[in-house]
C-alpha cells in the first residue's frame, strides 16, 4: 500500500480519504431453505423476493438487501445463552408493537420466552434466528 497526500493505492486502484471502498453492504443470513425465509422477511419488511434453489434475496426500494443461503445440517441459534451463539440478529423498527406482533406471528415468527425489555420484542424467525421488533 502506497499513501500519497490522502490517496491509497491498493491492487493497483487508487482510494481517497473519505471515499467508500465498497457500496451496498449486504447480510447473508444462513439458513436451511433459502426460499422460506426469504418469503418470510419480504412479507414482513414488503420487499420483493428473489428465490432459487439454494440462495435467496430480498431487496427494498433504495437497494437494501438481505441475502439468505442453505447450508447443509444447519443448527439454529440458541438464544439468549450462547451454546450456539446467535451471531447477529436484526432490528427492524415498527409504529405499534401489539400489531406487529400479530402480523410476524401469523408470517410464522414465534415470540421467544425471554423478553429483557419493554421498547422492543424478541421473537424467532421460521430458521430459529433472533430478531427484535422496536419502538425506536
Amino acid at each position: 500500500m502506497t499513501t500519497v497526500a490522502a490517496t491509497w493505492i491498493v491492487g493497483g486502484c487508487a482510494y481517497r480519504a473519505g471515499m467508500a471502498i465498497a457500496r451496498f453492504p449486504s447480510i447473508v443470513i444462513d439458513c436451511p431453505d433459502p426460499g422460506a425465509l426469504a418469503t418470510f422477511y419480504g412479507a414482513m419488511l414488503d420487499w420483493k423476493a428473489d428465490v432459487s434453489s439454494d440462495w435467496a434475496e430480498i431487496r427494498g426500494e433504495h437497494g437494501q438487501c438481505i441475502s439468505f443461503q442453505q447450508v447443509e445440517d444447519y443448527t439454529p441459534p440458541r438464544w439468549p445463552n450462547q451454546e450456539v451463539p446467535q451471531q447477529m440478529h436484526l432490528d427492524v423498527i415498527v409504529d405499534d408493537l401489539d400489531a406487529a406482533e400479530a402480523a410476524v406471528l401469523d408470517l410464522g415468527a414465534a415470540k421467544h420466552e425471554h423478553q429483557p425489555g419493554t421498547s422492543f420484542r424478541v421473537f424467532l424467525d421460521p430458521a430459529g434466528h433472533p430478531f427484535c421488533l422496536c419502538l425506536d
